[in-house]
């Protein structure tokens, strides 16, 4: 089973409030909101600046109408559609996201790339889930507060992207539509049973997009933190194996 860091133990938590990320935060605004990026679009930081970009390609995964297409455009700062229309194919979101690490201080900007294509195409077109699938980094596994079933389908969700044949990928469990608490079919002891069962912490999403950074940051730094941590671990791995076939060379 993976295994998560503890919240903050990676990344400075809330580090878009502090003064000195105010210099880098301000590359992903234009007049106090969000900028959005095209593909070959990036933050220009000052020369005197020196801020490494890590990319990232993440998978929204879920059922229609649990808000994939909202959360793309939560997480990037647009609109979020009022109306709810089928993705009818693969549509691609850049969010580009300044953190600063705890232990040594450095300063990243961390750039996702969100793949999001809609449940009826991936069942008509053979070729869209391996092409969403390859070369990803992680997987948000959405449902919704709202839907039922869309909760108790997380388990063969997980079970999918567990089987041999995919590469590793931070596995994330994002629950959309949390304001809705009128119309909510999912209780928190519910959440809380999920969460000892699969080891796997599980985000809240949900309200209108504000023009602050408070209501993204949270998923952000935490997406950030465990793809980080993963990295890390997958080099250190990498470093002792390669440590080993040097001994056994000599």
């Amino acid at each position: 089973m993976a295994t998560f860091p503890p919240p903050g133990s990676v990344v400075v938590a809330d580090w878009h409030r502090y003064k000195d990320s105010k210099e880098y935060f301000s590359k992903i605004l234009h007049k106090k909101r969000r900028r959005n990026f095209g593909l070959l679009e990036s933050p220009v930081m000052p020369p005197h600046v020196a801020v490494d970009t890590v990319h990232y390609k993440i998978f929204i995964s879920g059922k229609s109408g649990v808000g994939k297409t909202a959360l793309a455009a939560r997480l990037a700062g647009m609109n979020i559609p009022s109306m709810h229309h089928e993705t009818t194919g693969i549509e691609t979101t850049v969010v580009y996201w300044p953190v600063k690490l705890k232990e040594s201080s450095r300063v990243l900007f961390f750039r996702f790339q969100l793949w999001d294509c809609g449940e009826n195409a991936l069942r008509r077109f053979d070729h869209l889930l391996p092409s969403c699938k390859e070369q990803v980094d992680a997987v948000l596994l959405l449902f919704s507060f709202t839907d039922r079933t869309s909760f108790d389908d997380l388990p063969n969700q997980l079970a999918k992207w567990s089987e041999p044949s995919v590469r590793r990928v931070v596995k994330m469990v994002v629950g959309t539509k949390f304001d809705l608490f009128m119309h909510c079919d999912v209780a928190e002891r519910d959440i809380r049973d999920f969460q000892e069962t699969w080891g796997i912490p599980v985000q809240r999403t949900g309200g209108e997009v504000t023009d602050g950074l408070g209501d993204v940051a949270s998923l952000l730094n935490c997406l950030a933190e465990n793809l980080w941590h993963q990295d890390c671990i997958t080099a250190g791995s990498a470093s002792h194996h390669s440590q080993q076939e040097t001994v056994t060379l000599l």
